[in-house]
């Protein structure tokens, strides 16, 4: 029986940087090597990354992921805090119960929270633009007390904003938010409130940037665009919105090569396919050979920048690493 001819050809244009950002990798390991050096299980607050396979695989191992502290029994066994970061309540809740905690926060994030206390204590009230609910958001406007931050999320938000005291003003931001988008926010802020202080380097971090730009790069020239990431991913759903601004006329946000729709793509020679800084590259692999499996594939690269980021792990799991 001779198999049904491949429709017609098309190209992936495949960006880089994609997937895994050095902070998702960091968490990650700080996980596999918890259970390696502790044995399971590790407790897990909140999804360590936001990506259901991920989250599969580390359950697989041992790890146990609950969203509040008071779902984990009295135990030895480390209890793990998601790369998002967590309030101060957080760890010092785990603390007046003896819980053995390690922290794996993006230090990036962690680079928020000290900019967002610093600021505190120099008597500045502290706008933080982000999305309300989302795990960081939630994790920075809790290192400082209750009112003490303001939650900006749109141009209309910022253009409401009243402070106390123009004069004593500064802004942090989500790490994960639209480039674009907050840039717009920025300048209103600080044509409002000129005094305004920012962070010496911004807070939008580098890998949510270079996959951004990636976008850029390909969207306008591309058919379609698939995101490869999770819905609850801030930084992959704001990937999907780059790529549509860009001027890609079709792009979706797919979990997995099962989520493709080919209806969609059926007249599609131009595909942009990235991935979210919380997706592994497996997941990429995988939509690239359904494709195969449909099309006459050429696959092209579009490398826009180079990483090579690195954070160092807690200094309670070094030596597991260097075995």
């Amino acid at each position: 029986m001779t198999r049904p001819e491949k429709p017609h050809s098309l190209t992936l244009h495949l960006c880089a940087p994609r997937g895994f950002c050095a902070g998702v990798d960091r968490a990650i390991q700080i996980v596999e090597l918890a259970l390696k050096k502790y044995g399971a299980p590790v407790y897990v607050r909140h999804e360590i990354v936001h990506n259901r396979f991920v989250v599969d695989e580390l359950k697989r191992k041992g790890a146990i992921f609950v969203e509040e502290l008071d779902e984990i029994p009295d135990t030895r066994a480390p209890v793990i805090f998601s790369a998002h970061g967590v309030p101060k309540s957080v760890p010092d809740a785990a603390a007046a119960r003896g819980l053995f905690s390690l922290d794996a926060t993006c230090p990036l994030v962690t680079k928020v929270h000290v900019e967002a206390r610093h600021n505190d204590e120099a008597g500045r009230e502290v706008v933080l633009i982000g999305h309300a609910g989302h795990p960081e958001v939630v994790g920075t406007m809790g290192q400082l007390p209750a009112g003490a931050v303001h939650l900006v999320e749109t141009v209309e938000d910022a253009r409401r904003f009243t402070p106390k005291n123009a004069a004593k003003l500064a802004y942090v931001t989500q790490t994960t938010l639209s480039v674009d988008d907050t840039a717009e926010i920025v300048d209103v802020l600080k044509e409002r409130f000129p005094a305004i202080r920012s962070a010496p380097r911004e807070d939008i971090c580098y890998a949510t940037t270079n996959r951004q730009q990636a976008v850029k790069q390909v969207a306008a020239h591309c058919d379609a665009l698939l995101v490869v990431g999770a819905p609850n991913s801030s930084n992959s759903q704001r990937l999907k919105e780059v790529g549509e601004r860009a001027g890609c006329r079709y792009a979706a946000l797919i979990q997995r090569a099962g989520d493709i729709d080919w209806a969609a793509l059926e007249n599609a020679r131009n595909v942009a396919v990235t991935a979210g800084a919380s997706a592994p590259e497996i997941l990429v692999e995988e939509v690239v050979q359904a494709f195969r499996e449909r099309f006459e594939v050429s696959v092209e690269l579009v490398r826009t920048a180079d990483e090579s980021v690195s954070f160092n792990l807690p200094r309670e799991l070094r030596s597991s690493a260097a075995e």
